[in-house]
């Protein structure tokens, strides 16, 4: 397989961060709004149904156009400290364990505390996040599942938001599997802490391929069929599953890429699923 060229480079963005107490803080990046092509080409899709004797490919399809909003948006998915500080304020609707995580190791000597948080259902994200909301004063709850893709692309049109394949010098997913013309490498076979391959996609973002699964707002739908168009939740109040979004530390890496969707129970829980938050554009002044 031909060798993956890896060039980095350093752009700025604008965040705030939210001071969580005790030293603990969410640095929220900016996701200014824009238009984007959300799903796979039809082309693609039946590429990946072959090789993987997978209809299941076919969920994302039709692709289409959708504009949403400027919004923020985590700049990692939750951590494991993080999630510590808010499980330990006032309950709204449900308690929060402080620490439900399976991996409680420190990790290549970085403290376990930052790793993302895993094992969290659905409903236990929105408990983090309505606790927020209420201690911030401002509104904060996870990415519809528009949002997710428009942030993790970042303007990009490939697989991956650095390009057309991945490496486990840049992610961490199953890498005794390969995608395109990438090679095999490190299969970790456990969460590494957030920012660890210190790689940020244009919007500044990191580990939104691979890590965890990352729970978002929406229903889970079998197509795009009907689907909004304006970045907002597709829900109907009735479904026991939502969507989850960029692959796991145990995927191979075609479930690791942009377009690649996926549902869960939504009271289940898995240590291969975490989340991250947004937050409706305040103010940066």
């Amino acid at each position: 397989m031909a060798k993956l060229v890896i060039r980095r480079q350093q752009k700025q963005g604008q965040y705030f961060t939210e001071d969580l107490g005790n030293g603990v803080g969410l640095d929220m990046v900016l996701i200014p709004g824009g238009s984007f092509m959300m799903g796979t080409e039809d082309e693609e899709i039946e590429r990946l149904v072959k090789e993987y004797d997978r209809e299941w490919f076919r969920a994302e399809r039709p692709q289409h156009k959708v504009t949403v909003p400027t919004f923020f948006m985590g700049r990692y998915p939750i951590t494991k400290d993080q999630w510590r500080e808010v499980a330990g304020w006032q309950q709204i609707e449900r308690e929060l364990e402080t620490d439900p995580s399976d991996f409680k190791e420190d990790y290549e000597g970085i403290d376990r505390w930052q790793r993302p948080v895993e094992s969290i259902s659905w409903e236990d994200a929105k408990e983090f996040y309505n606790r927020l909301s209420n201690r911030a004063k401002r509104e904060y709850r996870l990415p519809t599942e528009a949002e997710w893709e428009y942030a993790c692309r970042a303007g990009t049109t490939t697989p991956f938001h650095f390009g057309e394949t991945i490496s486990t010098e840049l992610a961490n997913y199953y890498g005794e599997a390969t995608y395109g013309r990438g090679s095999k490498g490190i299969y970790r076979e456990q969460t590494t802490p957030v920012g660890y391959f210190q790689v940020a996609n244009n919007f500044g973002l990191s580990d939104m391929h691979g890590n965890v699964w990352e729970w978002c707002e929406d229903d889970w739908h079998d197509n795009y069929e009907n689907a909004p168009t304006n970045g907002s939740a597709w829900v109907s109040e009735v479904s026991a599953t939502r969507i989850i979004r960029g692959g796991s530390w145990g995927y191979n890496p075609a479930y690791c890429r942009s377009a690649c969707r996926d549902d869960f129970t939504r009271g289940n829980r898995s240590y291969g699923i975490g989340f991250r938050v947004v937050c409706v554009a305040p103010s940066t002044t």
